[in-house]
Formats: C-alpha cells, structure tokens, sequence
C-alpha cells in the first residue's frame, strides 16, 4: 500500500512539475516586467519561421548575402533577468565586385560577449516587420537597429538604422577595420536563395 502512495506521489509531483514548466512558456513579444525569471519566451504562432533561409542581395557594388536561422531556447539575459528565447539569428557575408570577401561572420563563433551578433528582439505587427538589434562591428561600432519584413514567399525588405557609426581611437585600437559593411540603409530587397 505504501508503495503505492509512493508511486501516485511521484506521478502528482512529476505533473506539477510539468505544467509549471508549461505555464512558463510566453508568447513572442511579452514584456520584459511580465516575463518571470527562466521563463520560455516561444514563438507559438510560427511567426520567425517564414524568415529562415539564404537572401541575397546587391547594394553599392557588393554582393551581401544573410544566412537566418532560427535558435530555440537562446540563453537570454535583459535587464538583470535570466530567460529563453526564441529567435532569429543573422550572420552574413560581403563580398565587393571583385569576390574579395569584406566581412564573413558565418562561421563565427557568436555570443553575448562578442561584437557581430543580429539577434530577432520580437515582431512588430503594426509594419508587419522583425526588429533585430546588432551588436555592431569590431569595436561595436554600427551596433543598432535591422527591420526585415517579409514582401513574398522569396523577398523580404531590409532596413538598417545604426545608432553609432563613430569611434575614437581610444575606445578602438589603431590598425582596427572600423568599417560596417553591411547595408546602411531602407528598402532594399533581399531574394531567397
């Protein structure tokens, strides 16, 4: 008999510990003051998923190409909290007329300490857009905003507004590539591959 108590307390214990963990998971775009420490911020709606792929595009005589893939559970911490969140990750290459590569982050190794990341912060339903914010180039420099907005099933419209393209040598060392190479600017289409 005992046992049996046992086992039913073990079974209620595992099922409170389940629908806990369930009742953590919030949608996209909750507000970090009603998002609990180690909650999972989920995209229930597959919003991000429409985004995943290869685009290509051609902006001042270079070829950039953006590889989006989407990271589920991203170790997250904003404001003094600790959460997970589902995201788009952006890493790129630049290439100028010649094929000579200006900046590959594709195979970087990316996370919150290092410069190059573009990281999905949540959707933004009244342009029917994704904000991404980027950490900047070497030194931070360029770190700001990247709205990308879905026009068809093969394009999607790209809008960079940097919050900083200047650095001086004492933040940044001599001899550092202080150029951003990505696109500074609106309305540009990039095509899926």
């Amino acid at each position: 008999m005992k046992t049996t108590h046992f086992t039913i307390a073990i079974a209620l214990g595992l099922s409170a510990i389940t629908m806990s963990c369930r009742a953590q998971q919030l949608p996209l775009n909750t507000l970090m003051k009603d998002i609990p420490v180690n909650a999972h911020v989920k995209d229930l709606n597959n919003e991000l998923n429409p985004y995943i792929g290869t685009y290509k595009a051609n902006y001042q005589g270079n070829e950039i190409t953006l590889y989006i893939t989407k990271e589920e559970d991203r170790p997250t911490k904003l404001m003094n909290k600790n959460f997970y969140n589902d995201v788009l990750s952006i890493r790129y290459i630049v290439k100028n007329s010649s094929g000579i590569i200006l900046q590959n982050t594709q195979n970087m190794s990316l996370d919150d300490q290092s410069y190059f990341n573009i990281l999905s912060i949540g959707t933004i339903p009244s342009s029917g857009s994704i904000a991404f914010i980027y950490d900047g180039t070497n030194c931070g420099i360029g770190w700001g905003d990247i709205h990308l907005k879905k026009i068809n099933n093969n394009q999607i419209s790209w809008k960079y507004l940097p919050d900083s393209l200047v650095i001086d040598e004492a933040t940044c060392p001599t001899g550092t590539d202080k150029k951003v190479y990505l696109p500074v600017t609106k309305d540009l289409i990039f095509t899926k591959q």
